[in-house]
C-alpha cells in the first residue's frame, strides 16, 4: 500500500494486476487500483478535480485531467473517508502513476491540492 498525507487528507492506494489481453493486435496489461481518501482534518472538504501522470515503460508519459473521480465530487467530513476503484491499461507489464486532487475546504473556502503518492504497477511475471 502507498500512503501520503497532505493538509490532513490521507490518500492510500493499493494496486492489482488484472491480466493481459489483445487490443488492436497488441498485448495490453490491465491494472486496477483502489484509493481511499481519509479526512483527518477538522474541516469538511470536497474533491473537485484530479490530475494524473501515467508512466508506461514502453510509451511517453500521459497526463490526464478531469473533474472529480469516477463521475463524483465527494464531500468528505472530518473523520470520514471516500473509497473508489479504477484502472488503467499499459503497453508494458510495468509502470506507475502519480498525481494530485484539487480540493476545497468548506470552512474557509480555501482551494488546495492533495498529493497522490506515486504507486507502481507490475505484472507478477515481470518482477524479479
Amino acid at each position: 500500500m502507498f500512503t501520503q498525507v497532505t493538509k490532513g487528507i490521507k490518500v492510500s492506494v493499493s494496486t492489482t494486476f488484472e491480466g493481459t489481453f489483445f487490443k488492436n493486435y497488441k498485448v495490453h496489461y490491465a491494472f486496477g487500483y483502489t484509493i481511499t481518501i481519509e479526512n483527518q482534518s477538522k474541516d469538511t472538504v470536497q474533491l473537485t478535480a484530479r490530475h494524473w501522470d501515467v508512466f508506461d515503460a514502453l510509451k511517453e508519459m500521459e497526463t490526464i485531467d478531469g473533474e472529480g473521480v469516477i463521475g463524483r465530487k465527494p464531500v468528505i467530513k472530518p473523520g470520514k473517508s471516500h473509497t473508489y476503484s479504477s484502472g488503467c491499461l499499459l503497453a508494458a507489464p510495468v509502470g506507475a502513476m502519480r498525481g494530485h486532487y484539487d480540493m476545497v475546504n468548506f470552512t474557509d473556502t480555501e482551494e488546495f491540492q492533495v498529493e497522490i503518492p506515486t504507486f507502481k504497477f507490475a505484472a507478477p511475471f515481470a518482477i524479479n
